[in-house]
């Protein structure tokens, strides 16, 4: 981490300001070499944590914009290094010309990510913290920004942390056992040790249960709305959005491929997926978006299956019905709004025992209030604290958790069956790497530089 690097942290464009940040042990020099301030002190010699007012200068002297020059000494800053930034008018040529001369100075072009990397390399992050900078960035609704906040003030780090603490302690017994079995140690009881090892079970059990809706959260529910042609699937896609997103018209087959829209539906982020009509077609590009859809539906959270109230449900549409797991499925009558379909209702109703039915009119906005709140409960996204930090919303944390409850099932499993200590302290000690990964402290570096090569340039 030598090397001093730079970058444009904010996004291209016509805008009020525009950052180059430059951080390394060289950024005060680098920025010295580009800047000059008013009164004529060099940044090197000025203060951490102090604004400067001056020029962008080129090579000849000839001024180049006004800016303002942000210094922050290390380890005072976001990456625990000297760190300069120069902001300077937004505008996509004089961000690049501020930039090529910073680079000319002395610095080089940061990889992406590579910011937050030394963050990282710095212990000014963990890994927890740093992956959700980027949820931050990439929020969808209210809530999701809530959770990725709370995950950057270290939610997932401290929950993570303490059941690791717990898995150090089982093992701190088990290991004085194993290496002094004649010393008179305090020792744990078979019934001791399974209670501590439970304990830490349920609370990696719970932390994990909380991705179902931290992934929603990050991602948005993938809320597939299928159906025949003309049921009303285009036109609930726009009641929801209140907008004409999708083409709606009387001709079967307008819809030949997916249209997806996010709607933010009291927080959580509804990724709307508005898909062709299914039925038989003779039409290659018709079947193709058909197919799109099978592959729509595997992949869905819920599914909004759309029936037209006039046409009923018929042999055809229980076909489909009966493919779909009826945890995610959700029969949507539309079309309410047209004269004498009380009798229709009630019809409908008898034939559909069985299902979650919800009659609405796309056209009229009638019913799409119920409409929501089936969503919800569908998911059961009431159990969603607003003001929770401790949401996973990241499968490699996730994922990482599954395989600790894993070691600590086989751990328990070894009591159990009177194994002797190295066995269950082998099973404890990958459970502890497992939990480990998720800060980012027992991680592998190749795949930590994989990490953070996700990032954005300039993050």
């Amino acid at each position: 981490m030598e090397d001093t690097i730079a970058a444009i942290t904010t996004a291209l464009g016509p805008a009020g300001v525009g950052i180059i940040r430059i951080s390394g042990a060289d950024a005060g020099i680098v920025a010295d070499r580009v800047f000059r301030g008013k009164k004529g002190i060099k940044l090197g010699a000025k203060e951490s944590h102090t604004v400067t007012y001056g020029y962008i200068e080129d090579t000849d002297g000839t001024v180049i914009d006004e800016a303002l020059a942000l210094t922050m000494w290390g380890p005072h800053s976001y990456t625990g290094e000297d760190v300069v930034e120069l902001q300077c008018h937004g505008g996509m040529i004089v961000e690049r010309t501020v930039l090529e001369l910073v680079l000319k100075a002395g610095a080089r072009l940061a990889e992406p990510g590579e910011y937050s990397k030394r963050a990282f390399l710095n212990g000014r992050l963990d890994l927890s913290q740093a992956e959700a900078i980027m949820d931050i960035i990439g929020a969808k609704t209210e809530i999701s920004l809530r959770a990725a906040a709370g995950a950057l003030q270290g939610g997932i780090t401290k929950e993570s942390n303490a059941i690791r603490d717990r898995v150090t302690e089982i093992m701190a017994y088990l290991e004085a056992d194993i290496d002094f079995p004649e010393e008179e140690l305090e020792r744990l009881t078979s019934d001791e040790l399974q209670e501590k090892i439970n304990v830490v079970e349920k609370a990696i059990a719970a932390l994990t249960e909380t991705y179902r809706s931290g992934h929603i959260l990050r991602e948005g529910l993938k809320t597939a709305i299928i159906g025949k042609p003309n049921a009303g699937k285009s036109s609930l896609l726009n009641a929801i959005l209140q907008e004409k997103r999708a083409i709606v018209t009387e001709i079967p087959g307008t819809t030949r491929d997916a249209i997806e829209e996010y709607y933010n539906m009291g927080g959580i982020p509804l990724l709307l997926i508005d898909t062709a009509g299914i039925r038989k077609t003779q039409d290659i590009v018709e079947r193709l978006g058909v197919e799109r859809t099978k592959e729509i539906v595997e992949e869905a959270d819920i599914i909004l299956y759309i029936l037209d109230i006039s046409v009923g449900a018929t042999r055809e549409d229980f076909s489909y019905l009966r493919g779909f797991p009826a945890e995610k499925l959700l029969v949507v009558v539309n079309k309410v709004d047209l004269a004498g379909v009380e009798i229709k209702e009630q019809d409908i109703l008898e034939k559909l025992q069985g299902y979650e039915v919800i009659f609405i009119s796309a056209k009229e906005r009638i019913g799409l209030k119920k409409l929501e709140e089936a969503i919800y409960s569908k998911v059961f996204l009431h159990r969603l604290e607003p003001k929770q930090t401790q949401i996973l919303t990241n499968t490699r944390q996730k994922d990482a958790l599954v395989k600790a409850g894993q070691a600590v099932r086989s751990a328990n499993d070894s009591l159990l069956r009177k194994m002797p200590s190295d066995f269950i302290a082998i099973d404890l000690r990958q459970a502890w790497l497992y939990l480990g990964e998720i800060t980012g402290e027992t991680l592998d570096e190749e795949i930590i530089d994989q990490i953070f090569s996700r990032f954005c340039l300039g993050k």
